[in-house]
């Protein structure tokens, strides 16, 4: 009989799995002939923080990373795929872009054993389908995108399965498989301390409520002693090593009359490698978050905020919020009458709160958390389909409303993933640029791109930058915002300082202060400045001397970048004494335009329709009731040897405004001067480079790179 169970539970996670995986390979048939996807005949991921992943795996495997070069080799997403592409007999990018479709199909397994615990296997074989591809798990975890995500939620998971076990069956192999658990989701996910704490939360509320019972609670207190160092903030290794001493003394019944002295170890441990300081950390800085933050030591500085540009930490509308947990604003409302009714049926299912709970943090707290939910509200649809099929007078009755009711809800998602086309991170034209810089630069070079862009800098061009995914906080950004937005001589002299600073800053002794300003308060101070904006202010001026140059700089300024210009303004468009932000630049940058009756309509300014009337010369502003002189009118173009040409014609000697009609990208700008004499917008609209301070590297319609030549 325990066979049978066992083959009949394997078919199901079989068959679930290939159901997870089958849909995440609809974005491979969709784009299989689309050229610009592939660099070097192979698929690119699609997401940005996957090439620091990539970065770490491809200095393991080559056995190399240069000092201070950030490479992620000790992160377990690089060693999991340098594995990987150790034992398998594929190509490493193959590896990379279909990891995440098989590693996160694993999520079936803990669902459907948790079904199985609650006697209910097809309760937890429907949540398996529902969960694998509701809106916000296949996301985060499709083909291509790989990130930690893949495994983020599996983890977790299994930690609710093994509790489940753990506390319905009191056998010491649960209590083994918890704290394995727990060490291998931190090794993996270094954040997991919040959800992790969350568990054991509710773990102590149950053993209360034992002891309150006057139960025995021995097996309960073992359980937590092991979960909390299993938590330590010690090295995996020594985690793992004290979990399997802790179980084998528990197996051969060493330890039991000492579980309480045990817990109380294991708390005061968890303390003091650690406790509260991560937990709150890692909730606070997308949670409570603020315009500026101040920053510099001996001096302080004001700058933007990050999370308030991350959309995933941003508020999201409820039908987002449901639509990415459940599918449908109406699947989510059952979802929840089904969970409740599961867990008041099954209390064990009330170990899911943490992840509901941070599952729902993100109606507040931004989209990234809906993922958390995902699993727990598909338990949740699955037990009430169940239920409601159950009413039927047949097995074979209920069987067929099951999977009736079944394909209903998952309809909504499996639209979902078919109209889901997500581009890759870089098209083909891209990558080949910077394949291109990696073969005339050196390694210890830096290029100067906006954050979204350094992962894959990284990884394709073998070199270092500034700002990445992972460093971007308001004052890492502030000199990359700096020199993308002011005139070529401020922008060239930032470039170069904050490359050296930051080179020079990896030196210092951990006692030296310098260590720990900001580069930005670092030169204000090394050039005898009290205030920072008299600083920037004499960055152009002549007099003031650079550092020695110790390696080259390159300018990485892609076409893609028009969309997020206003967003980069933000990070030095203010005073940096009071963190007062300037007033925005004007900037408008469309594909969507029409002419028809003397106008030429722009789309949309700030919710604003904005046009151009040829008759004036005016910019207008919702229906006219705005109206800005244009000084001159721009049009760029690329020749048949593929060289860029431009005219401009003067309109209005006193207009306000630039339009420019990039004819080649078929693409509209209208800015004011601070934008039109900008080094992004002179060096790439334009190509018209300071030739004392730049010069060109690469350029293409895509992608253009610069060196810096001071």
């Amino acid at each position: 009989m325990i066979t049978t169970q066992n083959k009949q539970t394997l078919l199901l996670i079989l068959i679930a799995f290939l159901f997870s995986f089958a849909f995440r390979l609809v974005w491979v048939f969709q784009f299989q002939d689309y050229e610009q996807f592939y660099f070097n005949d192979q698929f690119m991921i699609n997401t940005n923080d996957g090439y620091y992943f990539a970065e770490g795996a491809r200095d393991i495997l080559a056995g190399e990373s240069q000092e201070n070069d950030l490479s992620p080799i000790d992160n377990a997403v690089s060693i999991a795929t340098a594995f990987f592409a150790t034992i398998l007999p594929f190509s490493f990018e193959s590896i990379i872009f279909y990891m995440p479709a098989f590693l996160a199909s694993l999520i079936v397994v803990p669902m459907i054993l948790i079904g199985k615990a609650l006697k209910h296997i097809e309760v937890g074989f429907v949540a398996a389908l529902f969960g694998a591809i509701a809106h916000s798990y296949y996301n985060r975890t499709m083909i291509g995108y790989y990130d930690t995500d893949m495994l983020n939620i599996v983890f977790p998971v299994f930690l609710l399965w093994s509790l489940i076990f753990a506390l319905q069956t009191r056998e010491e192999k649960y209590i083994l498989f918890s704290g394995l658990e727990i060490v291998a989701y931190r090794w993996w996910y270094p954040q997991s301390y919040s959800l992790e704490f969350a568990f054991i939360a509710l773990v102590i509320a149950y053993t209360l409520y034992l002891l309150y019972k006057k139960e025995d609670i021995r097996y309960e207190l073992l359980l937590l002693g092991v979960m909390f160092f299993a938590m330590m903030g010690l090295d995996n290794l020594v985690r793992f090593g004290i979990v399997i001493a802790l179980y084998l003394a528990i197996k051969q019944g060493l330890i039991q009359k000492f579980a309480l002295p045990l817990f109380v170890l294991a708390l005061l441990s968890f303390f003091a490698t650690g406790g509260f300081a991560p937990i709150w950390g890692s909730l606070s800085s997308y949670v409570f978050t603020t315009a500026t933050s101040a920053t510099g030591s001996d001096l302080s500085l004001h700058f933007y905020n990050v999370v308030g540009t991350v959309r995933e930490a941003g508020k999201i509308p409820f039908d987002v919020f449901a639509n990415r947990i459940s599918g449908h604003s109406v699947t989510f409302i059952l979802a929840i009458g089904g969970y409740l009714w599961l867990a008041y049926r099954h209390k064990a299912m009330l170990l899911a709160l943490p992840l509901l709970g941070l599952g729902f943090l993100a109606y507040a707290g931004g989209l990234r958390f809906t993922i958390y939910a995902v699993p727990v509200l598909a338990f949740g649809i699955a037990y009430l389909i169940y239920q409601l099929s159950s009413l039927t007078n047949t097995e074979f009755k209920k069987y067929f409303f099951m999977s009736l009711l079944s394909f209903a809800a998952l309809l909504p998602n499996i639209f979902h993933i078919i109209e889901y086309k997500v581009p890759t991170v870089l098209m083909q034209q891209e990558v080949q640029a910077l394949d291109q810089l990696k073969n005339i630069s050196q390694r210890e070079d830096y290029v100067a791109a906006w954050w979204d862009y350094g992962y894959p800098i990284r990884y394709y061009g073998d070199v270092k930058t500034l700002i990445d995914g992972g460093k971007h906080s308001g004052s890492d950004n502030f000199a990359t915002s700096f020199l993308l937005t002011n005139p070529q001589t401020p922008a060239a002299r930032m470039a170069r300082l904050d490359v050296e600073y930051t080179e020079t800053k990896f030196n210092l002794p951990s006692d030296a202060p310098a260590k720990y300003r900001t580069n930005l308060a670092n030169m204000v101070l090394d050039y005898g400045f009290s205030d920072a904006n008299d600083f920037l202010a004499a960055l152009s001026l002549e007099e003031l001397k650079l550092p020695e140059k110790t390696r080259d700089v390159y300018l990485y300024l892609p076409n893609r970048m028009m969309g997020i210009y206003p967003t980069i303004t933000y990070f030095s468009n203010l005073d940096l004494m009071s963190g007062t932000q300037g007033a925005q630049p004007f900037y408008h940058f469309t594909t969507l335009f029409e002419e028809d009756q003397g106008y030429i309509y722009l789309g949309y300014y700030n919710r604003q329709d904005i046009r151009l009337n040829k008759a004036t010369g005016n910019i207008e502003i919702d229906k006219g009731r705005v109206a800005i002189g244009v000084k001159d009118f721009t049009l760029t173009y690329y020749d048949a040897n593929e060289n860029l040409q431009h005219t401009t014609n003067e309109i209005k000697f006193d207009g306000k405004l630039h339009l420019v009609y990039m004819k080649s990208y078929n693409q509209f700008l209208v800015v004011d001067e601070s934008v039109y004499n900008s080094t992004y917008f002179r060096l790439f609209v334009l190509e018209d480079y300071d030739t004392n301070l730049f010069e060109p590297a690469i350029l293409t319609p895509h992608t253009k790179i610069y060196k810096l030549k001071i």
